[in-house]
């Protein structure tokens, strides 16, 4: 069979619509959205809960994207918490899982050290948390510049815990 009869051919198959696997149409996906009111309110808790205790940190908030809604760098931050923050938030968002868990896992298993290297937002240190609604991640929040990446976490607790009744 020479070219043009195969390309023909090709055109009589795919025109009618012969397939190996019949292809299904599928509708549009819905997902929740963090909206920005509700991401500046959590950030600023968490600064609020933070500055409470002297600690001088960044709070950032992204979506379930990884692209940040909100970032706060506290008077007196330095200018480091505002990428560390940045960073757990997206790490917490993309994983779905606390920063804090993922510093465990990692420590626990050489296996995983992977994890640290998946690309250069990634950041395994406590002070990330998902933000969710049910079982969805919708974003994430991120606090750096406290001492000790427990202290971070429990900032970011608070300004998650400023909304949760509003993510449902």
């Amino acid at each position: 069979m020479d070219g043009y009869r195969l390309i023909v051919l090709s055109g009589i198959v795919l025109g009618l619509g012969w397939f190996p696997h019949p292809v299904k149409a599928q509708g549009l996906r819905t997902e929740k959205v963090l909206p920005l009111a509700l991401a500046a309110e959590a950030a600023e808790a968490a600064l609020a809960a933070c500055e409470e205790q002297g600690y001088h940190v960044s709070v950032a908030i992204v979506d379930g994207d990884g692209v940040v809604r909100v970032l706060m760098r506290g008077d007196g931050a330095g200018p480091h918490t505002a990428d560390s923050s940045g960073r757990k938030a997206y790490t917490a968002a993309s994983l779905g899982r606390p920063t804090g868990d993922l510093v465990k896992i990692v420590a626990g298993n050489p296996a995983n050290e992977g994890l640290r290297n998946m690309n250069e937002k990634i950041l395994i240190l406590a002070g990330g948390l998902p933000v969710k609604t049910g079982e969805e991640v919708i974003g994430g929040i991120g606090v750096g510049g406290a001492p000790g990446g427990e202290k971070d976490e429990t900032c970011a607790q608070a300004g998650l815990d400023k909304i949760k009744d509003r993510l449902k």
